[in-house]
C-alpha cells in the first residue's frame, strides 16, 4: 500500500465509522423542506448530497477543505520559481483534507509518473475513429476503453468485502488520472496537428507534462496549465459531471464508468461547453461591431441587443454563485500577471466592467456576474490555442481530479446506490391542492 492510500485509510475509515454512527443517532433529524418550482426546476437548491472535497457557497464562492482560491494559490506547493499552483497539491488536500507537504506533491508527481502508461489498444481505437469526431467523444471512448484495466472491477468479480471496495477504488483513480494527460494529449495531436505526436517527459509534472505534450512551447503554458488544472479540478458534488460521475459510481460501476459518464455531461453546453461559447459570442460582437477593440458603450449596447433577442451573454452566471467567480478573478489575475496588454483579454475585461451592470438591471437575473468559463478561452487563444471543440477536454482533464476523490471518499462511507423517488404530474397538482387546502383559513 503506497504513502497516499495509507494516509487515506488512516484518515478516511475513521470517519466512515463516525458517519455510520452519526447517521443512527442523527438521521431521523429533518434538514429542511423543497418546493414544487424546485422539483421541475432540476432539484436545484436541495440538499442531498455529502460531498467533502469542496463547498460552494453563494457569497464566497468554492472552497477547497475549507480554503478559497486565493488562499490555495498560497500555500499549495509550486515549481521551483513559479507563481501556479500545483494540481498534485489540490488532488492531495481533497483526499487527505490537509494542505500537502513539497515531498507529499513530488510523491504524487511520481506515482503518476510511474503508473501514466497507456495501454496500446487505446491509442489504436483513437486511430479507428473519423478525424472530425468531436474531441469529447474522442476523450469519452478512450476512458472506457482502458475500462478493461479496471482493478475494481477485477476484484468484485472475484468477490470482495464491501468493507474493501475503496482500496481497488483508489487504485483505479490513481491510474485514471494518471494516464488522463496523454490520452488528452494524443487526442489533441491526432485531431488538429497531422497525428504528429510528442512523447511524455518523465522529468515533469502531471500539468507540465500534459502541456509539454500538447506541444505549445511557451513556459508560461506550463504555469496557465498548472493554474487552469486546479481552479477546475472541483466545485462540490451537485454540478453536472461530479453528480453524473457520483451517480454512476454509486452503482458500483467502476471509476472508468463513472468518469465517462461525468465526461458526458461535461459536453453539454450548459456545463464544460461554456468556454467555447463565449468565445464565439465575443467573436460575433467584433464581427457586428466592425471592430476587434469595441468601447465599453459600444459592448454595451451589444449585450442589449442579445438580450432583445432573448439569448443569454455566456459566462455570466451561475446555478449557486451570487458573486464574481474567484476563478474568474484567479484566470485574470494571471493575465495581468503574464500578458496584460493582450487585447482578447482586455476585451474581456471590458464586459466585465459592464456586463454585471446591465445584466442586474433586467431584474431576471440571479447572478450578473462572470463564472470561470468567462475568462479561461481568453487565456487559451493568447497561445494560439485556438481549437475551441478541445477546450473541455481541458476542463474533463482536471475535473477527474475532484471526483475521483469524491468517488473514493464515496466508498469508504459505504454511501448506497442513488434513487432518489419521482413524482408525476397529476399526482404534483393534487398535492398543490391539498397544501393550498390545507393553509386556506376556514370560514
Amino acid at each position: 500500500m503506497d504513502i497516499l492510500k495509507q494516509k487515506f485509510a488512516a484518515k478516511a475509515l475513521p470517519l466512515a465509522q463516525e458517519l455510520k454512527a452519526f447517521n443512527k443517532e442523527s438521521g431521523h433529524l429533518v434538514v429542511g423542506e423543497y418546493t414544487i418550482d424546485q422539483i421541475i426546476g432540476g432539484m436545484k437548491g436541495i440538499k442531498g448530497l455529502l460531498t467533502d472535497t469542496s463547498a460552494l457557497d453563494p457569497e464566497l464562492g468554492i472552497s477547497f477543505r475549507g480554503y478559497s482560491i486565493p488562499e490555495l494559490r498560497e500555500k499549495l506547493p509550486r515549481i521551483p520559481g513559479g507563481i501556479s499552483p500545483l494540481p498534485e497539491g489540490i488532488f492531495y488536500l481533497m483526499l487527505i483534507g490537509e494542505l500537502p507537504t513539497e515531498e507529499d506533491v513530488q510523491f504524487i508527481s511520481a506515482e503518476w509518473q510511474r503508473r501514466s502508461n497507456v495501454p496500446e489498444h487505446v491509442f489504436a481505437m483513437l486511430n479507428g475513429l473519423p478525424l472530425d469526431t468531436h474531441p469529447m467523444t474522442q476523450f469519452s471512448m478512450a476512458i472506457l476503453a482502458m475500462q478493461n484495466d479496471s482493478e475494481f472491477a477485477a476484484a468484485y468479480e472475484r468477490g470482495i468485502s464491501k468493507d474493501t471496495y475503496w482500496e481497488y477504488v483508489y487504485e483505479d483513480a490513481m491510474n485514471l488520472i494518471a494516464r488522463l494527460p496523454r490520452v488528452a494529449a494524443y487526442i489533441y495531436r491526432r485531431t488538429f496537428h497531422n497525428g504528429h505526436h510528442i512523447e511524455p517527459e518523465p522529468n515533469l509534472d502531471w500539468a507540465g507534462n500534459f502541456a509539454h505534450m500538447l506541444g505549445i512551447d511557451n513556459p508560461s503554458f506550463k504555469s496557465m496549465m498548472r493554474l487552469y488544472l486546479t481552479i477546475h479540478a472541483d466545485h462540490e458534488g451537485g454540478n453536472g459531471s461530479a453528480h453524473t460521475t457520483h451517480l454512476t459510481g454509486s452503482m458500483l460501476s467502476d471509476p472508468y464508468y463513472a468518469f465517462s459518464s461525468g465526461i458526458n455531461s461535461l459536453a453539454g453546453p450548459l456545463h464544460g461547453l461554456a468556454n467555447q461559447e463565449v468565445i464565439g459570442w465575443i467573436f460575433k460582437m467584433q464581427k457586428a461591431l466592425g471592430t476587434e477593440s469595441p468601447t465599453e458603450a459600444e459592448i454595451e449596447q451589444y449585450i442589449r441587443t442579445t438580450l432583445a433577442n432573448k439569448q443569454v451573454v455566456p459566462g455570466y452566471g451561475h446555478a449557486v454563485l451570487r458573486r464574481t467567480d474567484p476563478r474568474f478573478l484567479a484566470q485574470q489575475d494571471f493575465a495581468k500577471t503574464y500578458f496584460p496588454d493582450d487585447n482578447l483579454c482586455q476585451l474581456v475585461w471590458k464586459i466585465y466592467n459592464v456586463a454585471p451592470r446591465v445584466l442586474g438591471e433586467t431584474g431576471k437575473i440571479k447572478n450578473p456576474f462572470p463564472n470561470v468559463d468567462a475568462h479561461s478561452g481568453a487565456l487559451l487563444l493568447h497561445y494560439g490555442f485556438n481549437e475551441y471543440t478541445y477546450y473541455t477536454v481541458l476542463f474533463g482533464v482536471s475535473r477527474a481530479l475532484g471526483v475521483m476523490a469524491q468517488l473514493c471518499w464515496s466508498r469508504v462511507y459505504g454511501l448506497p446506490l442513488e434513487r432518489p423517488g419521482s413524482i408525476t404530474f397529476d399526482a404534483l397538482k393534487k398535492l398543490a391542492a391539498k397544501i393550498n387546502e390545507a393553509s386556506t383559513p376556514k370560514a
